[in-house]
Parts: structure tokens; C-alpha cells; sequence
């Protein structure tokens, strides 16, 4: 045999150590508010609602799998992120999260600001109604149609990535006769304890000019130099998935000594500074996420402390969250298939999506929650593995977690805080059509992002 080979014994598709899923709940029917959108519930006859509405009466209506969004939590987390900063700080709503217009639409009406960081992103916010002034662009590698797309629409702010994007910004701003406001992204050597994928401010990754060596204070000298920018502020995002404030503690600190820098040097003290997002949600009961108003708390008490030793006047305060909006408000749900026990080991349980509507678990390991919701059950629960219908042995939905023994084909069960990124990173992998969104408020439902057909996936097939 090969040295680069090995057998598929039994424990080939073990993706974590053995024994590192606690036990089974005390009640396999309960559903913890920490992991689900507000509306959720069971009813008396045993079946989850939201919204109002059954889940077997949205399955018939809508098909599975499908996400399902509950509107009355998103904008409630929308209104409580806008209070908790208030009218002197502003919070950026973070679309690479997920994106519709429906979701713009509901941004903009809450008062909430949105920053995007493609050119379809951008396309998207603008044809949803979302003023220019309101919105962020963000990337690391930005286009010259992008930026010229950005800088017309008048944007309120381009978060420079590079020193390359500097002078492009810069030159694209001029030749429109604009003076774009711009921020620049530092990275400020904090990494934050999250999966490597998604820690974004150690110096060794894409994103941002490192403090380190001088590099952020180059970019702000070329910055103030040039015609056709208006340095505003500086920007930082340590990562994602962060429940931790001492990571934000060492940023802000960094970047507040970037600022007595700039004002040393040039006698400018700029008026903002970006914290980013990256706050962490609830994907299972062990998670602990804070409040909008502790986060709100904590910010800027961190910068107020760190400007008043460094005799800055307080920058305005600006936050991307995201994921820490939508991430709790959807919830994506599936029909039981197949059934495989797996003696001694656990069992599998197939349904009718997988890594094409949620790439997170084979992407970033990432844990989620899993529950019967077509019915309650008293059976004893069994280890379960949720796998989808992809031929691919990564494609894993929920990796360890416990589901009634008597789970059959034809069951529904849901996957809850998926309104973040499962949608947005979807794919046509094996030509599986793409999930629809669907709105759920009071006891209504309507599509906001429809299920793909089998058109589609042949309508950008040339042949």
C-alpha cells in the first residue's frame, strides 16, 4: 500500500474526536430561544410554528428544503442594534451575510446603514432603494468598474484594502471630478480565536495594511495626499464568530495609537473609526453571545478610555454586524430520506439538501443545532449524524447531535441560525437547485428569494 494511502476503516468519516458532543438534552423536544428565532414555537399539537404558521403547512406550500426567515425578529434585532449604539455611532449592516432586496428594504426602514463588497452587492442595495450615502464598499481587490460604479452612485464611504486601491480609488475619483470618502482597513495583529478561515487581522492573510512596520501610517500619508480622497477614518475587523470583547480591546487600542500617530504627524485627528463585525450567534445551547447593548457598552467605553490617554477627541464609532443580525432570524428545514444506523457508532440521517444550502460545516467546522419539527416524540435519542444527498462523503449538514429513536422517512426536521451565509455561499454542486428564502410575519408567508428550477441551471448553459 501507498504511504499516502489509507484504509476507510470505520472511523474514516469522523470529523471530530470521539466523545466531544456532550449528552443528549433532557427533552428532545424543547427548543432553546438562545438557538431560535423569536417567533419559533411548538403548538398543542406538537408541530413548530413561526410566524404563526406550521411548518407542515410551509413545507406543502413552499417545498424542502427551504429557508425560512422570520421578518419580525430581523427587524427587532435591526431596532435593537440601532438603539444600543444610537445617534452617535453608526451600524453598517454587514450583506455578505445575506442579501435580497427584500432584506435591503427592511435595512433601510429600520434605520440601519449597509455595507456591501462586490459589484453585484452593490447592484443589489441600489436597485432595492437603499440610499448611496448609507452604504460601504468593501474588498480587497476592487475593480475599476466597481470603484467607478460606487464613486457615481456616491456612496458614503470606500474602505481601501491596499496601496494599490489607494491610488486606483484615488485616480478613478479624480478623472469623475468626485472627492470620495474613504476609510483604510489595518490589520493590527490581533488574532481572534475563531477558525483560521475566518480570523482576519493577524498580518499572514489577504485583508487590510499591516500596522506592523509602518505600513498603516504610509497608506495614511499617501491617503492625505491625494486630491481624490477624504480620509475620514480608520477601519479594523478582527474575525468572525467572536464572543470575546478582549480581542476588540487590543484592536481599538491599536488603532487609537494609529490616530495620535496621524494627528502627531500631519495635525489631523480623523473622525471615525470602524470596529467591524464579526460577533458571534448561538448555534447551539453551549453558545453565549452578548447583547447588542453590552456590545454597544463595551465598545465605546474600550475606544472613550483609550482616546482620553491619548488626548483624542472620541472618533465616531462605526459596526458591521451581520451574522449577529440574520444569523439567528432563519432557520432552514428538510424532509427525512434515508435512515443508516451505523452499529456502535451513531446513526446517519439523510435529507433532501446539504452542502449546496450550508457549506459551513465541511468549510469551517462549524457546529450547528438540529431538531424534529414535524411532530414530538418521546423516544429515546439516538446519535445522529445529518448528512445530505451529495456525493461527497464532507457533506455534512450537523455532524454530532441527538435526535428521537423514532425518526422515520418523511419527517421534517430544521436546522436553526442559518439566516447567515448558508444562502449567501450556496451552490449548484451536482446541479442542485438553490434553496428559496421565505418571509414569515404574522401568520403570512411569501417568497423573498425563490427556489431555483431546472430552467435556470440550463438558461446560462450555452451548449
Amino acid at each position: 500500500m501507498s504511504r499516502s494511502a489509507h484504509p476507510a476503516g470505520p472511523r474514516h468519516a469522523d470529523v471530530l474526536a470521539e466523545g466531544h458532543y456532550t449528552a443528549p438534552p433532557a427533552d428532545l423536544n424543547a427548543l432553546d430561544e438562545k438557538v431560535w428565532a423569536r417567533t419559533v414555537a411548538r403548538n398543542a399539537d406538537g408541530a413548530v410554528t413561526v410566524g404563526g404558521i406550521e411548518v407542515t403547512r410551509l413545507a406543502e406550500e413552499f417545498g424542502t428544503p427551504a429557508y425560512f426567515l422570520d421578518e419580525s425578529d430581523f427587524r427587532a434585532r435591526c431596532r435593537a442594534w440601532a438603539v444600543a449604539f444610537g445617534r452617535n455611532a453608526d451600524v453598517f449592516y454587514a450583506g455578505k451575510a445575506f442579501l435580497s432586496r427584500a432584506v435591503v428594504r427592511w435595512l433601510h426602514e429600520e434605520g440601519l446603514n449597509l455595507d456591501v463588497c462586490s459589484g453585484g452587492e452593490l447592484t443589489c442595495a441600489l436597485d432595492a432603494g437603499m440610499p448611496a450615502e448609507r452604504i460601504a464598499f468593501h474588498g480587497n481587490n476592487k475593480t475599476v468598474a466597481e470603484i467607478e460604479r460606487a464613486i457615481t452612485a456616491g456612496v458614503g464611504r470606500i474602505v481601501l484594502d491596499s496601496f494599490q486601491e489607494i491610488a486606483r480609488v484615488a485616480h478613478v475619483a479624480q478623472r469623475l471630478g468626485k472627492r470620495q470618502r474613504v476609510q483604510i482597513r489595518v490589520t493590527v495583529g490581533v488574532e481572534a480565536h475563531t477558525h483560521e478561515f475566518i480570523a482576519t487581522a493577524h498580518e499572514d492573510q489577504k485583508f487590510g495594511i499591516a500596522l506592523a512596520g509602518g505600513q498603516a501610517a504610509e497608506a495614511v500619508r499617501r491617503a492625505l495626499t491625494l486630491d481624490g480622497l477624504e480620509l475620514i477614518g480608520i477601519h479594523s475587523h478582527i474575525g468572525s464568530q467572536i464572543f470575546d470583547m478582549a480581542g476588540f480591546e487590543v484592536s481599538a487600542r491599536r488603532v487609537v495609537q494609529l490616530l495620535a500617530e496621524v494627528r502627531d504627524e500631519h495635525g489631523v485627528e480623523l473622525p471615525e473609526i470602524d470596529l467591524g463585525g464579526g460577533l458571534g450567534i448561538a448555534y447551539t445551547s453551549e453558545d453565549d453571545p452578548r447583547e447588542p447593548h453590552e456590545i454597544a457598552k463595551a465598545l465605546g467605553d474600550i475606544v472613550t478610555r483609550e482616546c482620553e490617554a491619548a488626548g483624542l477627541a472620541t472618533p465616531r464609532i462605526s459596526v458591521e454586524p451581520g451574522r449577529a443580525i440574520v444569523g439567528p432570524t432563519a432557520f432552514t428545514l428538510y424532509e427525512v430520506g434515508t435512515i443508516k444506523p451505523l452499529e456502535g457508532l451513531r446513526t446517519y440521517v439523510s435529507v433532501d439538501g446539504g452542502m449546496s444550502d450550508n457549506i459551513r460545516t465541511a468549510l469551517y467546522d462549524a457546529e450547528y443545532s438540529v431538531a424534529l419539527v414535524s411532530r414530538t416524540s418521546d423516544a429515546e435519542p439516538m446519535l445522529v449524524r445529518v448528512v445530505g444527498k451529495h456525493c461527497e462523503s464532507g457533506d455534512i449538514v450537523v455532524k454530532d447531535a441527538f435526535l428521537p429513536s423514532d425518526l422515520a422517512p418523511g419527517d421534517l426536521i430544521a436546522v436553526p441560525a442559518t439566516g447567515a451565509y448558508c444562502r449567501s455561499m450556496a451552490s449548484n454542486y451536482n446541479h442542485a437547485l438553490r434553496p428559496p428564502v421565505v418571509a414569515v410575519r404574522d401568520g403570512e408567508a411569501r417568497v423573498i428569494v425563490r427556489r431555483e428550477t431546472e430552467e435556470d441551471l440550463l438558461r446560462l448553459d450555452v451548449g
